[in-house]
């Protein structure tokens, strides 16, 4: 094996291992919720603050990570990025509200810069194969979201503390970032003089009505998981499902996600547009959710699966849509900066308002039209982000 061979492998490796430590610290709080409210003492609206704060982080830190790249080079902010995330992941460690939500705010903002450089990682070292690696990291990535929600609540009876279960995940973290250091070594992608015309580039995308379509569709389904990821365990819980099963239904769902996941990359690339299965996933995915609400306690394996299916598919389409709307490596790093520092900022409110409205009806029929309204705006989105164009182009592709 050639080292040019080596070296391309160890960096696929590399980004599979970022990839997945990007969702084990927002999967793994579901499962646990009741008993971190119980111990902390803190109420729905605290909580639902505690869920919103690491994608409002993902948002923040999304629009910061170009910045990052371009002062240190992209391997050494990715680098960054992963020793935040792991500091952040350990400070959950402490069973206080005041440390988890600074260890959430702080892992999240590592998770913003990582999450919004890969698609330019992917970009530029795969041009070839971008659909294969987004639907490879995508893979990875939901593997990491299953396994959270699915171990957490193991772990917490190994370890004897869902906090010490939370911290947990910070060694994932800390293997992906022992494995990317040699990466750091390589000369630096994304450096300020490397970025000609970058100004003029960033301000074409946020006057392109394509980049915002791509930008809604993708905070609109990443809002959609993440009331997964926060309320779906406590939802069957309050409907009687032990912790246990709750975890491992909310796992399974993802897991699930691996299928879609690395396929419908494939499918969107090959398709001329890509509204219609951006449009099927969002209803897959929102079916779903409300299956779990509604639907006998008896069929809910049957709705892991149509949550994981929709799921697992409309992240990796929206991921795709940034790389295929994209001409090139650098609007592609900048439209994954917009479409995921808008579009996660959009996502954090979904949690937010679905703990919010619980609080304030005592149940979950108004989350519930919550969740039909953002699914019908994501169809639009997807509709629009789907047409054959490049963003700041009026050209088809050809």
């Amino acid at each position: 094996m050639s080292g040019d061979v080596k070296r391309r492998l160890l960096l696929m490796v590399s980004l599979l291992l970022i990839a997945l430590n990007l969702r084990p610290m927002l999967a793994s709080i579901g499962p646990v919720m009741p008993e971190l409210m119980k111990d902390t003492g803190i109420g729905s609206d605290a909580a639902s603050v505690l869920t919103m704060a690491p994608i409002l982080c993902l948002g923040v830190f999304g629009f910061v990570a170009p910045r990052l790249s371009r002062a240190f080079g992209i391997e050494r902010a990715v680098a960054m990025a992963l020793a935040l995330t792991a500091v952040g992941v350990a400070l959950r460690g402490v069973p206080r509200y005041e440390w988890l939500l600074l260890g959430t705010l702080a892992g999240g903002a590592g998770l913003g810069v990582a999450g919004v450089l890969l698609p330019g990682l992917v970009k530029h070292h795969f041009p070839r194969n971008t659909s294969l690696m987004t639907g490879m990291y995508t893979m990875a990535l939901s593997a990491g979201a299953a396994g959270a929600a699915g171990l957490t609540v193991p772990l917490a009876k190994w370890l004897g503390s869902w906090s010490e279960a939370l911290a947990w995940w910070a060694l994932p973290a800390l293997v992906a970032l022992l494995v990317w250091l040699p990466q750091t070594r390589a000369p630096a992608i994304g450096a300020a003089s490397q970025a000609p015309g970058r100004r003029r580039r960033l301000l074409a995308l946020r006057g392109d009505l394509l980049a915002w379509q791509v930008t809604l569709y993708m905070g609109l389904q990443s809002s959609l998981a993440y009331i997964v990821f926060a309320w779906l365990a406590p939802i069957l819980r309050e409907r009687g499902t032990d912790p246990v099963t709750a975890g491992a239904v909310v796992g399974t769902a993802v897991l699930i996600q691996l299928s879609t996941a690395l396929t419908a990359p494939l499918l969107a690339a090959r398709r001329h547009e890509q509204g219609g299965i951006s449009a099927l996933v969002i209803l897959l995915l929102s079916s779903g959710i409300l299956g779990f609400m509604y639907a006998p306690l008896a069929t809910m394996w049957m709705w892991a699966a149509v949550l994981g299916l929709g799921q697992g598919g409309a992240f990796a389409i929206a991921l795709a849509l940034i790389v295929i709307r994209s001409p090139d490596g650098e609007t592609a790093a900048e439209l994954s900066g917009m479409a995921q520092g808008v579009g996660y900022t959009i996502a954090a409110f979904g949690p937010l308002f679905a703990g919010l409205l619980r609080e304030w009806t005592g149940g979950w029929h108004a989350t519930a039209g919550l969740i039909v309204a953002m699914s019908l705006v994501a169809v639009l989105a997807g509709f629009g982000a789907g047409r054959p164009r490049y963003v700041m182009s009026l050209r088809q592709r050809v």
